[in-house]
C-alpha cells in the first residue's frame, strides 16, 4: 500500500505508528535511506552535541551567522508547541506544508523496490528535515544532536565542525551510567582532521582522548579559547582572535557565557569558509532569542520559563533564580519525566521554592503529579521538615500555572520547569502575560 498524506499531522502519525520494536541502535538503516535519497550538504555543517546548552549554542551560531548575511538552516529538537519549530530557515520557522514533500521523499526511499527499511519516529523526522535543509541553498547548516551523538540520526551527515557542550548524567539507559561513558557517545560526532570545539570547562577525559585517537583538531575551553568578564561586559579570546568589551548575550544566565564561547570558537574554527565580522558577533549575541531557556516574561507576578530537566541544568536554573534578587514568594510549576534523576533536582531547587504545583504531562514517560509530590515529601522527611511547603496536584501545565497565578501576589515570581512538555504546555496559546489581582482590587 502506497502511503501519502496531505498534512504534517498525517505524516507524524504515520511516523509514530511505524515505530519499530527491538530496533538495532546502529546508524546503518538511517544511512541506507539517506543514500537512497542522495542526501548531501553543499555548505559547512556545524553539529552540536552535549547534555545542556545545545539549543542555546545553536541559536547563538544562527544569530551571528544571520547578522553576517548568511542564509542559515537550523535543526533542533524537541519542540515546545509545534513540530515545525524543529527547523528554521534564514531565521524563520518552516511552514508545516513545506515539510510534507520531504516526509513523502523519506517514505519513498524507505520503501524503495519493496525493500522496507525500518526507521524510528526521530530517525524518519530527522531525515525529512535534513532533506528540506539540504535543498534550501544554505550558506551554513546547524544541527543539534537529539540524543548522544555516535548513534544519533544527525550523525549520518559528516560535520565540518563538531561542538560538544556541557556533559552531565542524563538518558543513562541509552548513553551509559557516568560522564566518561556519556562523553564517549557524544564524541562520536567528531571527524578526523576537522575541528571539534569542547566548551565543557570540565570535559570528560573520554572526549579529549577520542579527539586525539581520530586526529580531530581539538579546541578546548581554557586552552584554545576562553572568556573573562565583569558586571558590565565580557571578552572572548581564541586562537589568534579576540572580541573585547561585548555586551552580555541576550540569553540570560551565567551558563550562557560558556555556550557563547563555544559558538565563537566554532565560528573561528570555520573562519576560512564562514568569515564573520566583529559587529555581527556583537549584534548576533545581543539579539539572540530562544524560548524556554531562563526566559523571564515581564508581568505581575514575574514568570520564568526554563526547560531544565536534569540535575546539572536545574543547578544552573537555581543559581540564575538566586541571582534575580528578592521575591516574597516563589511558586514552582513542575512536570518531569519519570526516568530523570528527580531527587537531586528537587533537592537543588527546593530551598528557593515556597509553593509547589506538580503537574501530569501528556506522555507515558512522564512521572505523575502524585509521584512528584511523593518524591518531594520523602525529601522533606529526610530534611526533618524544617519548613512547611504547600503542594498541589494538577492535570496539565496550563491548570498548574493558573492555580499559581490565582495564589500569587503581584510581587511574587512563578517558575515553570522540568521538561519541554511542561514549558510547551504553558506556551500553547502564546506567551502568557501575567496580571495577578492586586490586594484590595
Amino acid at each position: 500500500m502506497h502511503t501519502n498524506f496531505d498534512t504534517l499531522e498525517g505524516w507524524l502519525g504515520h511516523c509514530e505508528r511505524l515505530h519499530p520494536k527491538n530496533i538495532d541502535m546502529g546508524l546503518d538503516r538511517v544511512r541506507a535511506v539517506a543514500r537512497r535519497m542522495d542526501l548531501r550538504f553543499d555548505c559547512p555543517v556545524i553539529t552540536v552535541a552535549g547534555t545542556n546548552g545545545k539549543g542555546s549554542t545553536c541559536a547563538m551560531l544562527e544569530a551571528v551567522a544571520l547578522q553576517s548575511g548568511y542564509r542559515t538552516g537550523v535543526y533542533t529538537s524537541p519542540h515546545l508547541v509545534h513540530f515545525e519549530e524543529r527547523c528554521r530557515i534564514h531565521g524563520e520557522i518552516v511552514a508545516a506544508s513545506d515539510l510534507i514533500a520531504h516526509f513523502a521523499a523519506v517514505e519513498n526511499a524507505r520503501t524503495l523496490d519493496g525493500e522496507d527499511i525500518s526507521l524510528s519516529y526521530f530517525e524518519f523526522t530527522t531525515l525529512a528535515i535534513l532533506r528540506l535543509m539540504s535543498l534550501a541553498r544554505l550558506d551554513v547548516a546547524i544541527l543539534e544532536v537529539g540524543l548522544g551523538g555516535r548513534l544519533d540520526a544527525t550523525n549520518v551527515i559528516d560535520t565540518d565542525c563538531a561542538v560538544i557542550t556541557s556533559i552531565d548524567i542524563d538518558h543513562t539507559e541509552f548513553l551509559g551510567p557516568d560522564r566518561e561513558t556519556i562523553g564517549r557517545e557524544k564524541a562520536g560526532i567528531m571527524r578526523t582532521g576537522r575541528p571539534v570545539v569542547v566548551s565543557d570547562p570540565m570535559a570528560p577525559q573520554s572526549v579529549l582522548d577520542h579527539a586525539l585517537e581520530i586526529g580531530a583538531d581539538l579546541w578546548r575551553f581554557g586552552h584554545d579559547f576562553n572568556f573573562s568578564g565583569d558586571k558590565q561586559q565580557w571578552s572572548w579570546a581564541g586562537r589568534g582572535r579576540r572580541y573585547a568589551g561585548m555586551a552580555y548575550p541576550s540569553l540570560r544566565g551565567a551558563n550562557q557565557l560558556v555556550n557563547a564561547s563555544g559558538a565563537l570558537a566554532a565560528l573561528e574554527a570555520l573562519r576560512d569558509r564562514l568569515p564573520v565580522t566583529a559587529q555581527a558577533v556583537r549584534n548576533g549575541l545581543a539579539m539572540v532569542e530562544l524560548p524556554g531557556r531562563f526566559q523571564i516574561v515581564p508581568g505581575q507576578p514575574t514568570l520564568v520559563l526554563d526547560v531544565a530537566h536534569n540535575p546539572h541544568s536545574v543547578a544552573a536554573l537555581t543559581a540564575n533564580l538566586d541571582a534575580m534578587g528578592f521575591f516574597p514568594t516563589t511558586h514552582a510549576v513542575l512536570g518531569a519525566m519519570a526516568d530523570k534523576d528527580l531527587g537531586p533536582m528537587l533537592a537543588k531547587i527546593g530551598p528557593l521554592v515556597d509553593r509547589w504545583y506538580f503537574t501530569d504531562l501528556p506522555t507515558p514517560r512522564a512521572e505523575s503529579a502524585a509521584g512528584l509530590q511523593q518524591k518531594w515529601n520523602a525529601l522533606q522527611i529526610v530534611a526533618g521538615g524544617r519548613r512547611t511547603v504547600p503542594t498541589r496536584l494538577h492535570a496539565d501545565p496550563q491548570q498548574a500555572l493558573q492555580a499559581a497565578v490565582n495564589a500569587a501576589e503581584p510581587a511574587d515570581r512563578i517558575v515553570v520547569f522540568g521538561s519541554f512538555y511542561t514549558v510547551g504546555g504553558v506556551l500553547t496559546n502564546g506567551t502568557p502575560r501575567l496580571q495577578a489581582k492586586h490586594l484590595g482590587a
